[in-house]
Parts: structure tokens; C-alpha cells; sequence
């Protein structure tokens, strides 16, 4: 998901590093603004898992994070992560869905097997040319973020104690991984083929962009730390829910109902994601508050990457930028969604009403939760200075979107 731009190896063979090298640099700007292994492939998902063997949580205060050396606060986070293994199965795995019961892309796309297959693209074209070009650069910005779902796989096996160690791991968090990354391939699959079918747009320069992104990855400077990575994930999340659930809204405004409707179907299953995580997040703050707590106050400092930050199509290295600005334009994801999204945060983990932490963890919940006011005044005086930056982008001048205008089949 965009985030609004005003606020503030060698075995890889790039074909064009140095514009992978400029495009991360221009990234780099921070902006505060966006089945199991053993399931038959026809069946309900069936989840074996592996519980570890039991692993001692001491219960005592944990010390401050700061005041010991980093390869030990790791050990002891991972060593919370492996105690949540039972309570991954009863808690975490319930929030995935049988495949029989997920939608699928093709019950929203036109049969092409039918005999009014054409008549289903016409109709499909028709609604689409009413969606203006500012509010399709949006989607398509959101579809190509979805396709770049292997880079978000690869990422989560960064995190200690959670990565999938074979590839085809029946531990709880390893499962979970690999059927969270199926129910999402839905999304791009689903947003890319209407998309094709809609005949506005540049599918050479959408599908070289998303190429590009997944061969930079990204940056979410979580450092390989389950904490950091569930807040992370908490936070994009949302970030996610929300951006397609404005663009589902401004579709149905602009009479593409359908569209409205896939849009919102996305949404529900970014919801329901979003749910795991900050059940996780949750769940790690009643065992490690303090250490949670230094987490999130960390995460926040860094601030939250958006997961499309080195998007370029090989010619315009600001293009993130850019697509950062209309969506802002356009009210799909702005910043007061990213200061909404860390008030909301903060009073689903009750973290203002969290008492006996260690004075290193009291100062971190007085930092984050001051946070909230603190970027309500950046986005009030970011409302005065936004009019000259976002003249700057115009959704005429991204090459995904057709200059020929009306689409043709």
C-alpha cells in the first residue's frame, strides 16, 4: 500500500543495477503517511502439525532489551515464539479457510468458455471506462503490490523461530506462512486479469513494474525479529483493508459494481489477516510485555515501509512517489490512515493501560503512545504544503495507463 510521500550479491544478476540502485535510494526517504503439505490439492485444508517439544518460558521479569546484548534478547524472543506453538494451532490456524470455501478469481471474471464470453468483456469494459485514470493508477499500484507476494513469503522467513526451515515445514507458524501466502495469490490473480480484460491499461509496463519489484524486494528493517515482524504485519495489514476497501467504495461511486465487489472481497480477507496478527502481537504482549513493548516503540521509529517502496517500471525511479501522491489525492490511503492505523493499534494491545514495565519499556509506551497527537499536527501543517507537491503527479504521466483512451475489442 502506498504511503503518502509529504509527511516525513553478488549472486544476483540484475539486469539494471544501477536503476535498482537509484530506485532504492530514491525509496529510502522515509514518508510517515501504506496448504498444508499433506492437503490434496481438491480438498479442505487438513492441518498436521508438529508441536515442539516443550520450551521453558521463564516467568520472571525479562530484563530491558537494551541493558543486555542483542544475541540474547533474540534467544529469549524466539523462546516465546516456540511456547506459542499450542496456542498458534487453537488461536492463529482456525483464521485460515478451507480452499472448498475461499472464493476463487474466476467466480468475478467472465467465462471464457461461455458463448457470451465477449458480451461479459464488453459489459466488463463498459463499467471500467467510467473509473477516472487517477483512481486506476490506485489500482493498479494495489494490484501490483499483491503480486509481488513472493517477496512478502521470502520476508516472513526472515523472521527467527517462525521461518519455514524446509520448505514444507507442519510446525503451526509454518502452515500458517504457506496457506496465508495461497489465500493471498488470490488477490493479484483476481486484480490483474480485470484489470487485462478492461482494456485501459499498459499490461507490458504493470507487468515489467511488478518484475522489478520482486527482483528488489524490500526493506521493512524488521532485522530477522518475530516482534518486530508481527507488528509489522499488524500494521500492513490494516494498511491493506483499508486502501482496498476505499478503492471498493470509490468504484461503486463511479458505477463499476462489480469491481466495488471484488475490491471488498479483497478487503474481508486483509481483515481477516489483519485479525491474526495483531492476535499474535496481543498474545506476545501478555507473556513479554517489556520486550514487546521495545518492539513496538522500535518499528515506530523506523517507521512502518510500505511493502511497493522500490516499485519502478525502468524509467520514472520516483514512481513510488508518485503513486504514493495520487493515492493521497484520492483518499485510498493517506496519511491520517497511517495515524489511524497506529491509534488503532495502540487500543486493540491496550497499550496505554499496560502497568509493571520496566522503566526502559514505561519510557517506550510514553514515546508510542504520544505518537498519535504528534502526527495529527504533521498531517495538519502536510495539508498546507500538499497542494504544490501533488501537482507534481499526474496520473497521465504513468506508463501503465493506455494514452489511446477507450478501450477496444
Amino acid at each position: 500500500m502506498p504511503m503518502p510521500h509529504h509527511l516525513s550479491s553478488k549472486d544476483f544478476q540484475c539486469p539494471n543495477l544501477q536503476l535498482l540502485r537509484s530506485t532504492r535510494a530514491a525509496s529510502r526517504i522515509r514518508m510517515e503517511a501504506t496448504a498444508a503439505p499433506t492437503a490434496p490439492r481438491n480438498s479442505t485444508l487438513e492441518i498436521s502439525i508438529k508441536k515442539p517439544e516443550p520450551v521453558f518460558v521463564s516467568s520472571r521479569p525479562r530484563q530491558s532489551s537494551n541493558l543486555r546484548d542483542p544475541e540474547t534478547t533474540m534467544r529469549d524472543r524466539v523462546e516465546v515464539i516456540d511456547s506459542m506453538s499450542d496456542w498458534a494451532v487453537k488461536s492463529l490456524l482456525p483464521l485460515l479457510k478451507p480452499v472448498e470455501k475461499c472464493w476463487q478469481p474466476q467466480d468475478f471474471l467472465p467465462d471464457s468458455s461461455s458463448p457470451t464470453f465477449y458480451d461479459e468483456v464488453l459489459e466488463l469494459q463498459k463499467r471500467v471506462s467510467s473509473l477516472p485514470d487517477d483512481h486506476l493508477v490506485c489500482l493498479i499500484g494495489d494490484m501490483i503490490t499483491e503480486e509481488a507476494l513472493p517477496t512478502y513469503q521470502t520476508m516472513f522467513n526472515t523472521f527467527k523461530g517462525v521461518r519455514d526451515e524446509s520448505g514444507c515445514s507442519d510446525t503451526p507458524w509454518a502452515v500458517w506462512i504457506r496457506a496465508w501466502t495461497a489465500e493471498e495469490n488470490r488477490h493479484g490473480e483476481l486484480l490483474n486479469k480485470y484489470l487485462y480484460l478492461s482494456g485501459r491499461v499498459n499490461m507490458t509496463m504493470v507487468e515489467r513494474t511488478t518484475q522489478y519489484l520482486i527482483g528488489s524486494g524490500m526493506e521493512p528493517q524488521i532485522d530477522n525479529d518475530p516482534y518486530n515482524g508481527f507488528i509489522y504485519t499488524s500494521f500492513q495489514e490494516r494498511a491493506t483493508f483499508i486502501s482496498h476497501g476505499n478503492t471498493a467504495r470509490h468504484a461503486k461511486e463511479y458505477g463499476d459494481l462489480k469491481l466495488a465487489t471484488v475490491c471488498g472481497i479483497i478487503a474481508s480477507d486483509e481483515k481477516r489477516h489483519e485479525i491474526a496478527y495483531t492476535r499474535i502481537v496481543g498474545r506476545l504482549f501478555e507473556i513479554d510485555p517489556n520486550g514487546v513493548m521495545l518492539a513496538f516503540q522500535e518499528m515506530m521509529k523506523k517507521k512502518i515501509t510500505m511493502p511497493a517502496h522500490l516499485m519502478t517500471d525502468g524509467e520514472n525511479t520516483n514512481l513510488f512517489r508518485d503513486y504514493a501522491v495520487i493515492a493521497q489525492d484520492c483518499k485510498v490511503y493517506t496519511s491520517k490512515d497511517y495515524t489511524d492505523i497506529m491509534e488503532h493499534l495502540i487500543q486493540t494491545w491496550k497499550v496505554e493501560s499496560l502497568t509493571g514495565l520496566s522503566s526502559e519499556a514505561q519510557q517506550a509506551q510514553d514515546y508510542v503512545c504520544g505518537l498519535v497527537q504528534r502526527f495529527r499536527k504533521l498531517e495538519q501543517r502536510a495539508q498546507k504544503k500538499a497542494k504544490p507537491l501533488h501537482s507534481a503527479a499526474s496520473a497521465s504521466q504513468f506508463s501503465w495507463i493506455l494514452k489511446s483512451g477507450k478501450p477496444t475489442i
